[in-house]
């Protein structure tokens, strides 16, 4: 059955697609299903999340449909390092793994929806509609995953935001981090809100207590209040 499409002027720039996956059979169907309709075009088809940061801005996508298992570059990374290159990108995960590890982390790292890879292929161009209309989306396999952490436990940080809170806690300034990291001002600022947020810290003197007391700064003889 062929979804019907949602209301788009007729004159519409076509969605732009990046699909993101290691599986050659993968990619060949996503890109023929993709480009049978006529307000989509996949405008590239990589095999690692590396390559997709190296070009995306380049490429401009709209959508990202990422795996998550890649060589180099596993998805949830390339994520978390695509929304610093190009931030107007929403990123769909298009994995094999429902479990409730993956969905969160992925929600985590910025990802706007999670699709399995067995769902119908009208399911796909459904959940495209939805993140384009700013919405979030995740199939019923999915969206089983999402149900609140049992005890209240802290939403982790992801790899990137160690590394900022590292930086900071360090007396690096959010433009030293910027520099060394080669992302904006605007995105570190995002991250240490973030990081703030899931530690339920509200000072830059918590932040570095908080890494002296978990080790974050082990080894770098560092020490600041």
């Amino acid at each position: 059955m062929t979804l019907a499409e949602p209301d788009r002027p007729a004159s519409s720039t076509p969605v732009r697609i990046l699909i993101v996956d290691d599986h050659p059979m993968v990619v060949e169907g996503l890109e023929a299903i993709l480009e049978s309709y006529d307000d989509i075009e996949v405008v590239g088809a990589l095999c690692d999340g590396q390559e997709a940061v190296d070009r995306a801005q380049a490429l401009a996508p709209d959508v990202i449909l990422m795996d998550l298992n890649m060589p180099r570059l596993g998805g949830l990374s390339a994520t978390e390092m695509l929304l610093e290159r190009a931030p107007n990108a929403r990123i769909l995960i298009l994995s094999m793994h429902n479990s409730p590890e993956y969905v969160s982390s992925a929600v985590s790292h910025g990802a706007v929806g999670y699709v399995l890879k067995d769902v119908p292929t009208e399911e796909i161009k459904q959940a495209i509609d939805a993140v384009m209309r700013g919405e979030q989306y995740f199939c019923t396999g999915a969206l089983g995953s999402l149900a609140p952490v049992a005890g209240g436990e802290r939403e982790q940080l992801t790899d990137r935001e160690q590394t900022i809170l590292l930086q900071l806690a360090q007396g690096k300034s959010n433009k030293e981090v910027a520099q060394l990291l080669d992302i904006s001002v605007r995105t570190v600022e995002t991250h240490r809100k973030n990081i703030k947020r899931k530690l339920g810290i509200s000072s830059t003197a918590g932040l570095t207590r908080y890494a002296l007391e978990h080790g974050v700064l082990q080894g770098t003889g560092v020490v600041r209040l």
